[in-house]
């Protein structure tokens, strides 16, 4: 199993926008503005005072302010893997779902091993930007077979 990523540093770039360090070596922005205007507990962080105060816990599990309010590490990796236009393990598993693929199956189309695609449902590997798009390829081109 591997450990999960985990936050190194962070720094506020903007309002509401954070730049992280992770584990992995990647460093990534985040904009947490939807997560502050859904839920009731982040409003704090609308001030941007409140907001400035963030720090990376002593662990690297979660970006803290104070007043108690905490964003997890794996929701805030996600999300920037996601605004920065990377794939991460919900989208790997909606393209094997959408495609009826399993783990065999999704390395056999891909040319790679089953235990890296397990990786990646998982999201304990980050998805490379290469997989996502030999995926979206692939599923291009199977649709253009199946017509």
């Amino acid at each position: 199993m591997s450990k999960p990523t985990l936050i190194r540093a962070v720094r506020v770039t903007a309002p509401l926008t954070l730049e992280i360090d992770w584990s992995s070596g990647e460093t990534l922005g985040v904009d947490v503005s939807r997560l502050v205007s859904r839920f009731k507990f982040y409003a704090p962080l609308k001030d941007s005072a409140v907001f400035a105060t963030a720090k990376a816990d002593e662990w690297g599990h979660a970006v803290s302010w104070s007043g108690n309010i905490d964003m997890g590490a794996d929701a805030l990796y996600e999300l920037a893997r996601t605004q920065a236009g990377e794939w991460g393990p919900e989208a790997f598993n909606a393209w094997m779902e959408r495609n009826g693929l399993s783990l065999n199956a999704a390395a056999d189309a891909l040319d790679m091993t089953r235990r890296m695609i397990a990786h990646y449902r998982t999201g304990s590997r980050p998805i490379p930007r290469v997989v996502s798009l030999a995926c979206e390829g692939w599923e291009v081109r199977r649709a253009r077979h199946a017509a």
